[in-house]
């Protein structure tokens, strides 16, 4: 007997009828003789709903002060959706059991907002799987040592359940989202983009960090550590649809490079809005720099993503990086009251009206003149780039954010992605 993990967002629990649709079809799985484990996120608009309310009674909610407290608020969303999820099962007359992550536990670091998972226990969920039960399981959230509610940060239920899927060796992790599957770029950009019947782990977790809304990139890194078979597919297919069309349909997300995939020079298109760039004016050209820059952004809990450092003049350089647009203000604050006047920069400015636009695929490793392709498309375009950033199987470009679209159709089309498959 298969065990199969699937997770639903936010969007396909979004109502008491689409709750209800979710039962059904998991009720279906379950009576094909699955053992299932359902990891649902909160109810669509919840988790900004209840951090609005936070908000309203601190408007400085997001100091560090207030972080554990908007942890336990954020993980009721989860709690609720589970909760629902279980009786609409057993409604159905599927035995049924919901889990808070701290009731496993599912172990994590003590970051709030931003956890890590270290750990699942199993014992609990084995045993009610053992006795035919379908165990639901709050996405998005853990316990740390000290026994306080932490969450992943947003998209964590991704996370959560590719993690649980690894932890319980599960068959396979599906996920349900609004769309039926990845494509080769956003179809709300370029209508004429296409689904991908399967895509490497490499190219996944590329097209994620690059901005790829689909999955959230740490369930990617989890899936492709563990070697968890991942499949993304639609809730919004009717909930009785053929078994065996459902689980083959969507995107696979595959551990082999097959002839199929390396025919494809750019297997899609994937562009980011949520970058700003921070610029550190007039930092003195001598070993160390970058770690007292990019040092004391990091222990301040704030990623960083593309780096440039221009070339020196006069012992003086100028020193650029990416952040999520979130942590721009933050980053800036810290760098100006911090960092400047201990390096003597003459100035630190941000721009938050710029973003990422990234070719992927795996056939780059075996073709050369890509990078310069895209390039010339966007010169022809009149775009210009202010930063790239490369790696085997991609190239990155930051542009002005009022040419992302204009950028991402022109590639599209330069690189037959609109063109169906052989």
């Amino acid at each position: 007997m298969s065990l199969i993990v699937h997770k639903y967002g936010g969007t396909s629990m979004g109502s008491t009828d689409r709750i209800k649709n979710v039962a059904k079809r998991v009720a279906k799985w379950s009576r094909a003789g699955y053992q299932m484990v359902v990891v649902p996120s909160a109810m669509s608009g919840e988790t900004n709903r209840l951090l609005g309310l936070a908000k309203e009674l601190a408007p400085t909610s997001a100091n560090l002060a207030y972080q554990r407290e908007l942890d336990m608020l954020a993980s009721t969303g989860e709690q609720a959706s589970s909760a629902l999820l279980a009786i609409a099962l057993q409604a159905e007359g599927v035995e049924s059991v919901s889990y808070a992550g701290w009731q496993l536990p599912i172990r994590t670091n003590s970051a709030f907002t931003k956890a890590r998972i270290e750990s699942i226990e199993d014992q609990r969920v084995m045993a009610d799987l053992a006795k035919g039960k379908v165990v639901i399981i709050t996405g998005f959230q853990g316990v740390d040592e000290h026994s306080n509610i932490t969450t992943l940060g947003r998209g964590g239920s991704d996370t959560s359940a590719v993690a649980i899927a690894a932890a319980l060796k599960a068959s396979e992790c599906l996920i349900y989202t609004d769309v039926d599957g990845v494509y080769t770029t956003d179809p709300r950009v370029v209508p004429e983009a296409k689904r991908l019947l399967t895509i490497s782990f490499e190219e996944m977790l590329e097209m994620a960090s690059m901005g790829s809304k689909v999955l959230q990139i740490r369930s990617v890194e989890f899936a492709g550590k563990y070697k968890v078979p991942l499949r993304v597919l639609s809730s919004f297919t009717p909930w009785d649809i053929d078994l065996k069309e459902e689980a083959s349909s969507g995107t696979l997300i595959s551990f082999e490079e097959d002839e199929k995939m390396e025919q494809a020079i750019v297997s899609g298109i994937a562009f980011n809005r949520d970058e700003a760039k921070i610029s550190v004016i007039g930092v003195p050209d001598k070993p160390g720099i970058a770690y007292q820059i990019l040092g004391a952004v990091a222990q301040a809990n704030i990623e960083v993503d593309m780096i440039i450092q221009n070339l020196s003049k006069d012992g003086k350089t100028d020193f650029s990086f990416t952040v999520h647009r979130n942590d721009h203000a933050k980053t800036l604050d810290l760098l100006k009251n911090q960092v400047v006047p201990e390096l003597g920069a003459a100035e630190v400015v941000g721009d938050t009206k710029i973003c990422k636009v990234s070719i992927v695929g795996i056939g780059m490793r075996s073709h050369v003149g890509v990078a310069s392709k895209m390039f010339k498309t966007l010169s022809e375009e009149g775009i210009n780039i202010q930063m790239i950033s490369t790696s085997e199987i991609k190239t990155s470009v930051v542009i002005d954010e009022k040419y992302m679209e204009l950028a991402v159709r022109a590639l599209h089309k330069t690189f037959d992605l609109d063109q169906d498959k052989a």
